[in-house]
This record gives C-alpha cells, structure tokens and sequence, in this order.
C-alpha cells in the first residue's frame, strides 16, 4: 500500500529515510532549513517545499508528518510550528530520541486537538538505509494500522512492533540504548585488556574478526568494532572522549524510579564521564589518601 507522508528534517537519518521510503514507491513531501538537502531529495523523487505551511499544505487529509530532527529545543519547536497546521486526524510523528515522559505529555496535547502523536523510536544509524530501522513505535492502534505501510518499508524483515500507547516507543527506545552503553562498555573494556596484555602482542582486528564468526559474543556492535579495529589498529586517530546523547541518564532515572539495580548500566555512563576528564581531581585525592595512611608512592604532578 502506498502512503504519502512529509518528512521534516534531512540529516543523515532523515535524508535516508526518505530516499528508502521513495524506494518503497511512497510519496515522499520534505522540508529542510537547508535548501540543498531539500534540492537533493527532490532529485531523488520526493515533493520539495520550502516551509512547514508549505509542507502541510502539499499533503492530503488525514496527513501524516514525520519529524526527524535533533531532540530537544529544535524538536519542541518544529512541533510547536507544525500544531497550529494540522487537522483532526492527521498524525505526527516523532523519530529522534526524545524523552519518553515529553512524548506523553505531547499526545495529551495532540489529542485535544484529535491529532494522533506517534514516537517512533528507531535505532540503525547511518547504516539504516541499506539494512533498515528497528522500530518501536508508540500510538493507538488505529493509527499505527494506518501507518504501517512506512513502517514495514523503513524497516528491515520483523524489524518494527506497536510497542504500546503514546510514550511507549521512546520509552522502549531509552532502554534499548542503556543497553547498548553497558554493552560497548564491555567490548571497551575486553579490548583494551586484550590490547594491554604483558605476554602477548594481539591482533584486535583479528580477534573481533574471528569472534563475529560463531561465538557468544557476536553482536552488530562486534561488526562495528572490527570494522574500526581493521581500519585503525590501535584507534590512533580518535581520542578517549565518549559523549552521552542523554538516554542513558534518562535509563539510570527511570532504574531509580523503579528501584530496579542497574549496575552495568550506570557504570557505564559514569565511565563516559570519566572519559571526558584530562585531569581527575578524584584520582589525585584517592594517591593522596593512599600516601598519607600507606606511604604508597605517588606520582608528581607537571607542576610540582
């Protein structure tokens, strides 16, 4: 079945999710502050349009808007623009990774004006257009049911589920990346003993290669990492500094809420953070401590 739907925003995964729903022979409506990415998409055969009142009004009723930009400011306000142009019926639907607690308090919001909100978590990066988005989607049944055409095109076989009502989706997709955070820690961790080993001299690439091949630890994160070890052995061209997009917090408060152990988890955002340090005032104090009940030895500082 072919669906029409505007697409807002055209960034990485905006952009390929249009180019793989026109490959689905949908009708594909798109805007973009970025004139370009807009000129780009329509070559490829979607419907350009350079405003959001543009955008709406290119689309037949019951509409259907999906907003693929950065969560946060630029997402509340993209939703705060488009309320005012959209009609009893017509669906909006959220793909970044807000906060599931912000989409709820959106469908309250949608629903007084009978707009259905639908969040759509959806994990598979910039690797999506070739093997598809997982998708978790949140909304009432009726409209999911509408909408299931772009779904099942944008994702790959078995790889998208009506998780539940408004909320749901990005409460499935928080917890799926604090997953994903205490599963990199691991493979961070298991390298770099492989990496700092005093009797032998690895091959990290080889041993992540030859583990993607039928071993417990197998994983999409493994592909990745073999792929990055293959290129760079020693990853000499990134430094240690890992960045937190938010739903790892977000995961450890919920755990708190609930008063559910997350150990894993919370370890490895809080090792995220420590990656971010050049100097760490809590290690110096730990050496200090140790020093004045031990005598252990210590290191001096540059400026001692």
């Amino acid at each position: 079945m072919i669906v029409q739907i505007g697409m807002v925003g055209l960034g990485r995964m905006g952009a390929n999710m249009t180019t793989r729903l026109l490959g689905g022979d949908h009708e594909v409506v798109v805007f973009d502050v970025n004139d370009e990415a807009v000129q780009k998409a329509s070559t490829d055969g979607a419907v350009a349009t350079s405003s959001l009142e543009d955008l709406v009004g290119k689309l037949e009723a019951p509409r259907a808007v999906w907003v693929m930009v950065p969560a946060g400011d630029i997402t509340i306000k993209t939703f705060e623009a488009l309320t005012p142009l959209l009609e009893p019926g017509d669906a909006l639907i959220d793909g970044g990774n807000s906060r599931y607690t912000d989409s709820i308090e959106w469908g309250k919001k949608m629903a007084a004006k009978e707009i259905s909100f639908v969040d759509a978590g959806t994990s598979g990066g910039i690797w999506g257009l070739k093997n598809g988005y997982c998708l978790m989607v949140g909304c009432d049944g009726d409209t999911f049911s509408r909408l299931e055409p772009i779904f099942k095109t944008l994702a790959p076989e078995d790889g998208y589920a009506h998780v539940g009502p408004t909320g749901a989706g990005h409460f499935v997709k928080m917890i799926h990346n604090g997953i994903e955070y205490g599963l990199m820690e691991a493979y961070g961790e298991g390298f770099e003993l492989l990496a700092s080993s005093r009797h032998f001299s690895l091959d990290l690439g080889q041993i992540a290669e030859v583990w993607r091949h039928g071993s417990v630890v197998q994983s999409w994160l493994l592909d990745l990492a073999a792929s990055a070890l293959g290129s760079d052995p020693h990853l000499e061209s990134l430094e240690d500094y890992v960045e937190d997009s938010g739903e790892g917090r977000w995961t450890i408060e919920t755990a708190l809420e609930n008063a559910v152990p997350a150990s894993t988890i919370t370890m490895a955002l809080f090792n995220r953070f420590a990656s971010r340090q050049e100097h760490s005032f809590s290690n110096k104090l730990i050496a200090a401590l140790r020093k004045e009940f031990g005598g252990h030895p210590v290191r001096a500082g540059m400026d001692a």
